[in-house]
């Protein structure tokens, strides 16, 4: 080296980092500028609360250093001094890279399904599900970080994770329900639960790249449309249960106003709504006809209860009924011709 490049360089004697307020995205790690120059020997090295330097000599890290301040020395700096072989006479200027890590939270980071996942559910044996929310991390390992993220770059942000935290949560959603054994509806219904259960599955993943989960939110669990309508169909026959006749009764009633709107259209798809409520009343009619006929009182009508029990008239009914209104969806289709309608139709009606 000629004395005028020598004396060009430039000593670093005091090396520190402040990160900028409010930056987005938040910087993880910063790369120290040093281009060309030495690190003077006794230099002053700062670090902040939230924040770990680390020391690289020749691809391998060296020193590590928590928040305090230091001055450089081999006592300091034992790695170093250790792969550098000084002495303790040492106090020439070194080369060595330089990087420092943030360790502060990073709040509200936003991850949701770009697309409808399918999950096996102990219940539906399979459903595809659509997921959001939040959640917080923070840089707790330097070494790891920089060994498997990090590297060499001179800035890496939390923008340069992100990917890889969103595909570690979609990855864990199927093993946290799958091990869980809990029903879907259940995790819908509670999604702590679905948080503690993906929070398990997660955070390991997270210590292996160098950073800590500190918190995870489900804050919205959904089905696609057309699974949610048949979800919504399965509760609504869980409400009625088992009593068939709540579920015509309720049945019944939502078609009047279907039927009275519908009253001015005409035509045979209309005859057949029409036919197919005025059963279904019929039929509720019936049964509670039936019922007070099953009172105490009973004795007294006795001759009349053969007439309504013995055939079973409103199944047959009913099966007419249904058939009836099959084949007005036929017709309305263009399947059958008016003709062929009438003629099933007279057929069905001779056996009311």
């Amino acid at each position: 080296m000629s004395l005028f490049s020598f004396i060009r360089k430039q000593f670093i004697d005091v090396i520190q980092w402040t990160e900028q307020s409010g930056e987005q995205p938040a910087v993880l790690s910063y790369r120290f500028p040093l281009d060309d120059n030495e690190i003077q020997y006794g230099a002053s090295l700062t670090v902040r609360d939230s924040q770990i330097a680390v020391f690289v000599n020749e691809g391998k890290v060296a020193d590590v250093f928590t928040p305090g301040m230091y001055k450089l020395t081999t006592s300091t700096m034992p790695v170093l001094t250790y792969l550098k072989n000084w002495d303790k006479l040492f106090e020439s200027p070194f080369k060595s890279e330089v990087y420092f890590f943030s360790t502060r939270v990073q709040l509200d980071n936003k991850w949701g399904t770009p697309q409808a996942i399918t999950l096996r559910d102990k219940d539906f044996g399979a459903v595809r599900i659509r997921a959001f929310g939040n959640y917080s991390f923070h840089l707790n390992d330097a070494k790891l970080f920089y060994t498997h993220i990090s590297g060499t770059r001179d800035i890496c942000t939390t923008a340069d994770v992100e990917g890889a935290i969103r595909g570690a949560i979609l990855q864990s959603m199927s093993a946290a329900v799958a091990n869980s054994g809990v029903a879907f509806l259940d995790l819908a219904a509670n999604q702590l639960l679905f948080a503690k259960l993906l929070n398990t599955e997660l955070a390991p993943q997270l210590l292996e790249m160098g950073l800590k989960l500190d918190n995870f939110t489900v804050q919205n669990v959904s089905l696609p449309e057309e699974l949610q309508k048949i979800l919504d169909q399965k509760i609504g026959m869980g409400i009625i249960g088992k009593d068939m006749n709540q579920l015509m009764q309720f049945q019944t009633a939502q078609s009047i106003p279907v039927m009275a709107s519908n009253s001015n259209t005409g035509g045979i798809a209309g005859d057949v709504m029409g036919l197919s409520a005025g059963m279904a009343m019929g039929q509720v009619m019936a049964q509670q006809f039936q019922t007070s006929l099953n009172q105490p009182t009973q004795h007294s009508i006795q001759p009349t209860q053969p007439a309504i029990s013995s055939s079973n008239p409103v199944v047959s009914s009913q099966d007419i009924f249904t058939q009836l209104e099959k084949l007005g969806e036929l017709k309305t289709k263009g399947i059958l011709t008016e003709e062929e309608f009438n003629i099933k139709k007279a057929e069905l009606l001779k056996k009311l």
